[in-house]
This record gives structure tokens, sequence and C-alpha cells, in this order.
């Protein structure tokens, strides 16, 4: 009987030690998707959500749909303009685009909230912006399936040339004019999840 019982705790005991382990990957990996900023470089950041926060309804399908405000700094040398790609990896047909933007002056250190939609804007100075996945020009806010949160990367890149790029262009011509003009790149991500 001791024999019996004693077996019985280590299956158990086997088993809570299984279930910490199980529990702490899920952890490293959920804290392994929120992007790390490193001092000293280009930093992004917003004052509407954190880094892996909650991106608040007010930027979403579910509220007003205008873009969050982001900030910016640790500049490299060298930067003429600024591109900024949305993506939200999560979407169930495949990596979908929320956001296109470039040609954002150099000297600029943020977007403000509500960026204007349109190929051309002038906030905060003259920017072009491309289609977004919604076959819309400029910002799409979040609008996840009913579920599980979608992760939404924002990454801003620093360039070493104007791109001169038309308005309503498509993100794979964006990556093409970007290569090899990207002196640094950053990403800030937010979380959405529809809850009605």
């Amino acid at each position: 009987m001791n024999r019996k019982w004693i077996l019985l705790a280590l299956v158990v005991i086997a088993l809570v030690v299984a279930l910490v382990m199980i529990v702490r990957a899920s952890a490293r990996r959920k804290q392994a998707e929120v992007p790390v900023q490193v001092e000293g470089a280009l930093v992004l950041s917003s004052p509407d959500f954190q880094n892996g926060g909650t991106i608040p309804a007010v930027y979403t399908c579910d509220g007003e749909g205008i873009s969050p405000a982001l900030v910016w700094d640790n500049v490299p040398d060298g930067t003429r303009t600024f591109a900024l790609i949305m993506d939200d990896p999560d979407a169930p047909i495949g990596t979908f685009t929320h956001w296109l933007i470039c040609e954002i002056p150099g000297t600029a250190r943020s977007l403000p909230e509500q960026v204007p939609t349109g190929g051309e804007i002038s906030t905060p100075s003259r920017a072009v912006q491309g289609m977004n996945g919604f076959d819309k020009t400029g910002y799409g806010g979040p609008c996840p399936p009913k579920g599980k949160a979608h992760r939404y990367y924002f990454t801003l890149y620093a360039l070493d040339e104007t791109l001169d790029m038309p308005p309503n262009f498509s993100k794979n011509k964006l990556r093409a004019a970007m290569k090899g003009h990207i002196l640094a790149e950053v990403q800030l991500m937010g979380r959405y999840a529809r809850q009605q």
C-alpha cells in the first residue's frame, strides 16, 4: 500500500512540475512577442498605449478608427525621412497591413493622433500614405474577428534617402524602395481583441 501511495505522489509531483514548466514557457513566449527597445537605439512609443499593452478601442473599428499618436527619439545621424508600416501577423488570411506612411521628414519626432487619411498629407508636414489591407489609403484600425487578441506591430524605419513614393503605394513597393536605405528600425506592439 505504501508503495502505491509513493508512486501516486511521484506521478502528481511530475504532473505539477510539467504544468509549471508549460506555464513558464508560455510566459516567456508571450514576453518574447513584445519588441525590446535597446538603450541608445531608435526608440518608438505611444502616449496612448504601452509596448505590449492594449490599444484603446477609439483607435479601432469598434471606436472612431483614428490613428494613435506615435513618438520617437534617438534618431541616427543622416536620417532624411521616416517610413512606418503597421501590420497584424495574426490575421486569419496571413499578415494584414493596417497602415503605410512614408516621406515623413527626418526632423519629425512624432505623428499626432488622427493623422488624416489621403494619399498626400501635411501632418506634421508633408508625408505620403499607401494602400492598407482594407483597400483604403491611410490608417485602418484594428478590427480582428471576435476571440483571441491580435498583435499589431508599428515598425518605424529611419531612412537615409527620400523615396519619392507616389500616393496609394503598396507595401511591396515601399519595401523595395527602402532596400539599402534603412539606417535603423524599431517596433512598437499593441494588442486588441473584440469583446462584442
